[in-house]
């Protein structure tokens, strides 16, 4: 499959596994409360990057996006384990590692081409600076361009995103009292 096909079919897919996980979904209080903890500071990250990013308009490179090139995509890293580990079902946080992994790793390459192409000049220099996903302190010198915006969090349809976690954890607390674990 190509990257474009995994860009394209990601979001349905999570979508599709996160219903089947909250089938078989067993969670108890103690693995309900570090998911959600999890879960929330992911979401937290993604709520920062959104309200930073215009795409393809600039090249952002302030808030998390010094830290990281891709803060959406951790941040949707923290929330898929801490959805995982609140389900009670570990072995689903294996699969999660696997399938971020497999579909998101050729995305941010994919993305990082694109970035390359709309931004020949800022974007090489962006890429030395600032590592692909696993976040590290922005240098001093670095001039990260823009500002934080609510209404960017809206057009970037983040607060889809955070109903369906709320949608999600008011599932699973129904199912921990239901089952009693």
């Amino acid at each position: 499959m190509t990257s474009e096909a995994i860009a394209r079919f990601r979001v349905p897919v999570g979508w599709f596994l996160g219903l089947l996980a909250l089938w078989i979904a067993r969670p108890t209080g103690e693995y309900l409360l570090v998911g959600i903890l999890v879960a929330a500071a992911g979401e937290s990250l993604r709520l920062w990057a959104s309200g930073y990013l215009e795409k393809d308009r600039h090249l952002t490179t302030a808030g998390p996006y010094a830290w990281t090139r891709n803060p959406l995509y951790l941040g949707s890293f923290f929330v898929g384990v801490g959805f995982a580990v609140a389900t009670g079902r570990l072995v689903l946080l294996v699969a999660l590692v696997a399938l971020f992994v497999a579909i998101y790793f050729p995305v941010m390459k994919r993305e990082a081409t694109r970035l390359q192409a709309a931004f020949p000049d800022d974007f090489p220099v962006y890429a030395t600076q600032v590592p692909l996903l696993v976040p590290r302190v922005p240098r001093r010198d670095a001039s990260p361009n823009g500002s934080f915006s609510w209404s960017r969090v809206r057009v970037n349809r983040e607060p889809i995103t955070v109903l369906g976690l709320a949608l999600a954890v008011l599932i699973l607390w129904g199912k921990w009292k239901l089952l009693g674990t």
